[in-house]
């Protein structure tokens, strides 16, 4: 984020290929590309990044299949993200709103609902055609200055530039935020949600590293990015959507809001945490080992009964997570998933058939391991029955256990 080279390895995953490139049966007699997972510490800006990078059109341009809308709870969150921000920065009808990274479109819709202009901007071609089809125009490409300047020519300015959980996925953030700062209007705003590293590093949620994810953000290093390009961090507020997540609102500086006290006060936590010092993240491996000791301690008892186990879930996540602890098709018999585009295909380097959630009732697995950890209380509502008729969910992290 602050283009220094002084970098340094912190910690190391197992190599896996991309998390979302899910096989068809025809593919798995094919040898698989597998890439690093390492996370790398600025030693400037104590900024934790992937030290590979792996081009992003084999990520987002060919198998992407993670869909907004197929997820109840998070479009749930999308709505009340709109009405919040509507409301909080007096948003009014034919403003124009840009939204990075906008997938599907669910969150424009919301904003298009209450009669504003709105731009999708997302690199994965089948979903932005998809959304444009829908009334959400979206241009098929990577964000940055130059198409900023694009947009600019074409639309005008932008009220409102929103991104959720975009900006992870994001090599080059410096040359986006210099894109956002020339579209934005002079007193429009820019709200970002991404995941948090305080959540990732207190709870073990070391899944959450994958290809797609390129930077574990905090929000000191943000401040600094922003203030590269003449913009301001005016709030920071602690959300819960992926697990736990950040959402960082920046003006152009001295812009018409005013600053809030969350800003210094999460920066303060992150120093508190020992954020900015390596020596943190080489912890934080051994806290990895822990988990994994205790779900295959878990896992090994259960199996030993002879009892079966299957997955709920098929979240990009799940690859880090199954790949790192070895829960292949001798752990868990089948997966299943809510997503049509993952169903009837098999998860990257463990081989699991993806099917409809309709199978742990069909199958009557004993227990159902949440991969998904991050939507457990949804799927344990929706699938209440499951726990009542057939068996037990078992909860990954941040401990492992059998949820009774």
């Amino acid at each position: 984020m602050c283009n220094s080279s002084g970098l340094k390895k912190a910690l190391s995953l197992k190599s896996t290929p991309p998390g979302n490139d899910f096989l068809s049966q025809d593919d798995l007699g094919i040898e698989e590309k597998t890439y690093p997972l390492e996370l790398y510490f600025c030693q400037n800006c104590h900024h934790i990044q992937l030290g590979h990078v792996v081009d992003p059109k084999i990520l987002y341009q060919k198998n992407y299949t993670y869909v907004s809308a197929t997820s109840k709870q998070f479009v749930d969150h999308l709505e009340n993200y709109s009405k919040e921000m509507i409301d909080m920065f007096h948003l009014k009808p034919d403003s124009l709103v840009v939204d990075i990274g906008s997938n599907d479109g669910t969150c424009l819709s919301f904003f298009k609902s209450k009669n504003m202009k709105v731009l999708g901007v997302d690199p994965a071609i089948s979903i932005a055609k998809k959304a444009t089809k829908n009334g959400i125009q979206t241009i098929a490409n990577f964000f940055n200055y130059d198409l900023a300047s694009k947009i600019l020519t074409e639309f005008g300015p932008a009220k409102f530039i929103t991104s959720h959980n975009a900006c992870a996925h994001i090599d080059n953030l410096l040359d986006v935020v210099k894109g956002v700062e020339l579209l934005l209007d002079e007193d429009g705003v820019f709200v970002l949600e991404v995941g948090y590293l305080v959540d990732v590093y207190e709870n073990t949620w070391f899944d959450t590293i994958y290809h797609e994810h390129l930077d574990f953000h905090t929000v000191g290093p943000f401040k600094k990015l922003f203030e590269q390009v003449n913009m301001e961090v005016i709030n920071v507020q602690r959300i819960s959507p992926q697990g736990g997540s950040i959402r960082v609102m920046a003006q152009k500086k001295n812009g018409k809001f005013k600053k809030k006290s969350s800003v210094e006060e999460l920066i303060q936590l992150e120093f508190d945490l020992s954020l900015d010092k390596i020596e943190t993240f080489y912890k934080f491996e051994s806290q990895i080992n822990l988990v994994r000791d205790k779900l295959h301690a878990l896992i090994g008892k259960i199996k030993a009964d002879g009892k079966t186990i299957a997955g709920f879930g098929a979240p990009t996540k799940a690859t880090t997570l199954m790949g790192h602890f070895n829960l292949d098709e001798s752990v868990l018999d089948f997966i299943v998933d809510d997503n049509p585009l993952k169903q009837g295909l098999y998860t990257p380097i463990t081989h699991i058939p993806v099917l409809s959630a309709e199978a742990i009732y069909q199958k009557k697995p004993d227990y159902v391991l949440i991969l998904a950890w991050n939507f457990s209380s949804p799927i344990m509502k929706i699938h209440r029955r499951y726990a009542k008729e057939i068996g037990q969910f078992i909860l990954p992290m941040p401990t492992p256990q059998i949820v009774r």
